[in-house]
This record gives structure tokens, sequence and C-alpha cells, in this order.
């Protein structure tokens, strides 16, 4: 591989990285302060990473800085999520229909927050950034049953969270 194509590819991981940020409540200039980091980092260590974990390096250095971040801003570890609201604002969307979204998506973030964050971590990895199970485990270094187990553990405690925001609405 020569240093374009290993730029190339290097940069639509970190990109990747960068997107996970962001779904897990980094700003925009936060998630490319931490992207930069591991990036030079990365870079300074690439004789001491294993080449066949590259991604999983990538993503553990990024979110532990991204923690270390929080840490320093706020003294807490909670998953936040947050959206770019930009996006919902297209020609085709009512004002009606955007109101709806955004209240979803509090909901979905406030819900996010109620779990473990290693719950929130993995539904986000699996249904916001699309990675399937076998990468998940790798990601973690597990089994892919064992991320089949967290995950639909995680699902259940959403869903029971979810109940609970509706019967505390309706009361």
């Amino acid at each position: 591989m020569n240093d374009i194509e290993f730029g190339e590819k290097l940069y639509h991981q970190l990109e990747q990285v960068k997107k996970y940020l962001m779904k897990m409540g980094a700003s925009l200039q936060d998630a490319e302060d931490v992207i930069q980091d591991t990036a030079y980092k990365f870079l300074t260590y690439i004789d001491s990473v294993d080449i066949e974990n590259v991604e999983s390096w990538l993503f553990r250095v990024s979110v532990n800085r991204y923690y270390d971040l929080c840490r320093k801003k706020t003294r807490r570890k909670d998953v936040l999520v947050t959206f770019d609201f930009l996006q919902l604002l297209r020609d085709d969307e009512t004002p009606e229909k955007v109101a709806l979204q955004n209240e979803l998506k509090d909901d979905i973030s406030y819900l996010l927050n109620k779990l473990k964050p290693k719950f929130a971590e993995f539904l986000l990895l699996k249904y916001s950034t699309g990675l399937k199970l076998d990468e998940i485990a790798f990601l973690y270094e597990m089994k892919v049953n064992s991320v089949k187990t967290i995950l639909h553990r995680a699902r259940k405690q959403f869903i029971k969270e979810y109940r609970r925001l509706q019967d505390e609405r309706e009361e």
C-alpha cells in the first residue's frame, strides 16, 4: 500500500470515528480536536499498533480522549447525544415535522443517558453508525455472542425506560 492509499484509508476511518463521536455528543469542534489528537498519536506510535487492529485502536483512543475531554469540561461521564439540527431544516420539512423530530431526538438522548454507558455506546454503534455485530465485537475484542447479549440487554433496558417515560407523561 502506497502513502496515498494509506492516507485515504486513514482519513476514511477517522471520518467514521468523528461521526461516532458526534453521535455521542461531541460538538464538531471537539470531535475534530479529538480526531486530530488521535491521528497524531497514531502516527507517533504507528510502529507499535497492530495493522489488523487499526480501526479498533482508532475508536478506542478517540473515545477515551473524548471521555477525558468531557471530564475536564463537565466532571461527569454521561454519554450525551446531540444532533446537528441544520440537517433537519431541509426544504421539504414543515416546522411541525422538525419540532416532532427534535422532540423524538431529545427523548432518545434522554433515554440513552438513563442507560449504562456501555449499553448506550453499543446501541449507538449498532443503530447510528451502522456497524455490524462482528465489527463491534472486533472493536471491543469480544465474541459476537457477547455483543448480541449486550445489545439485547441494552434494547430491553431502553424499552423499559421508554415505557416508564410514556407512563410519566400520561399521568
